[in-house]
């Protein structure tokens, strides 16, 4: 069981330790044993790779001392007390200041390898989303090698130094926001804000207010002043999301601030400066919204200086499969999950849908194949007409298995009993799977 994690075990009995350090080697564990915690404190960083077993009462520091240590030091690092029948009171405060499970002595040896096997789970999960998000970090923002996307990221290079309008066209979902962000990130303007206003979103009676903020007094309600999108944006990048939906009358105002670089706020003859960026999203053709008289084209003129278009996923299909590969690593590190491995026949079933919810959807059904989630046709993300039946059987156990830990409040024993399993081969199960048992430790 060599799995490059760690243990380090504290014990200033020679020959507690000596067997201590014996069990948990017999059973597959890299432990080194030492008598003090000054001994081991070397060893213990944040990067340490393993978890800490320490006895409560030692000569010098005590395990509570190194306990503090740890929390300051390296939080993530999972630390089991080991503790006399009278430390039990003091072994439940640990608890609550971060340890992560306490063996009372004297101890079987199937408790403690238990408590560390369990705590090693954890540390491994730990250091694999750190992993994870070092790799996020280094990946470009715009995943995908299809020749649009290629292009994409080219204009996005050539053009986010400069301050010239943007309108992004596609449709709903296809990442236009993304783009914004990824113009605005590369820009001189990188450290101001960038503020997305859905145009869709708004009511056509608060835009105005919305989008210039108020003095106080200028309407009934207004309390206070208020500052705007545009003035908050100032300096940075004001993203107008579903730009065909702004009312007729604003479009009037926001082609003054462009121009002139001025706004005014309602309630206020006094005009303030406005530097601003404007990337604009829009879905379909605009030129006819400009045809049926909804929109101005003297606006479009202003806002589409550089047009980028986003053609719909299933119009790059060689983007499909990066995309949720990454958005599988995304979905890993917010839900505290293990990464899952796609299969040749997932990879083909994802390249075959049409995802008409674009980038979106394709996100949406990462985050569910991560979290274990069914959908309505019985499919974990993916159709499972693509899947064996060991495939089938083992998305099933893993899903209920999950369930009956959420339902126990992560108390492994009761969730055992319900399932009718041995508590050996839950946490077989539960190690297999990846799954992340959170509750009461002492429940277990």
């Amino acid at each position: 069981m060599s799995t490059g994690l760690q243990v380090i075990f504290i014990e200033d009995d020679e020959l507690v330790r000596r067997a201590s350090v014996q069990t948990l080697q017999l059973a597959g564990f890299d432990v080194t044993g030492h008598g003090s915690v000054e001994s081991a404190a070397r060893a213990i960083d944040a990067s340490f790779p393993g978890v800490i077993v320490s006895d409560i009462r030692l000569p010098g520091a005590s395990g509570l001392d190194l306990l503090a240590q740890c929390r300051e030091r390296a939080p993530e690092v999972p630390v089991i007390l080991v503790t006399g029948h009278g430390d039990i009171s003091m072994a439940v405060q640990a608890m609550r200041d971060g340890a992560y499970d306490f063996i009372e002595k004297p101890f079987a040896s199937e408790r403690l390898i238990e408590a560390v096997r369990r705590a090693l789970e954890r540390r491994s999960l730990v250091l694999e989303n750190q992993a994870l998000r070092r790799e996020l970090a280094g990946q470009s923002r715009i995943i995908g090698r299809s020749p649009a996307i290629e292009q994409v990221r080219r204009l996005i290079v050539n053009i986010a130094p400069t301050d010239a309008s943007v309108l992004i066209n596609g449709d709903t979902g296809a990442g236009k926001e993304l783009i914004a962000r990824s113009l605005h990130e590369m820009s001189p303007r990188r450290d101001k804000p960038f503020i997305a206003v859905n145009c869709g979103a708004l009511p056509e009676q608060m835009f105005e207010s919305e989008m210039f903020g108020y003095e106080q007094g200028a309407f009934t309600g207004a309390q206070k002043r208020r500052i705007g999108k545009l003035e908050h944006a100032s300096g940075g990048t004001l993203f107008l999301d579903e730009i065909e939906s702004m009312p007729l009358s604003l479009q009037v105002k926001l082609l003054r601030v462009l121009q002139d670089g001025v706004l005014e706020r309602l309630g206020s003859n006094q005009p303030v400066r406005a530097n601003l960026r404007v990337v604009a999203a829009a879905k379909g053709d605009m030129n006819e919204h400009v045809a049926d008289g909804t929109f101005r084209r003297d606006l479009l003129y202003r806002l589409n200086v550089v047009t980028i278009t986003l053609p719909p996923l299933n119009e790059r299909r060689e983007d499909i499969v990066p995309l949720f590969e990454h958005f599988l690593l995304d979905a890993a590190v917010r839900y505290e999950r293990p990464a899952p491995l796609i299969t040749d026949r997932q990879r083909a079933d994802l390249m075959q849908r049409d995802w008409p919810g674009n980038v979106r959807e394709l996100r949406n059904a990462a985050d569910r194949m991560v979290l274990g989630i069914l959908d309505d046709g019985g499919a974990a993300a993916l159709d499972i007409s693509t899947q064996s039946l060991k495939e089938r059987t083992e998305q099933f156990e893993r899903v209920v298995i999950a369930q009956a830990l959420e339902h126990c409040g992560g108390a492994v024993a009761v969730a055992a009993d319900r399932l009718q399993l041995g508590k050996a081969t839950l946490y077989e199960k539960i190690k297999r799977y990846g799954i992340v048992v959170k509750g009461d430790s002492s429940e277990r």
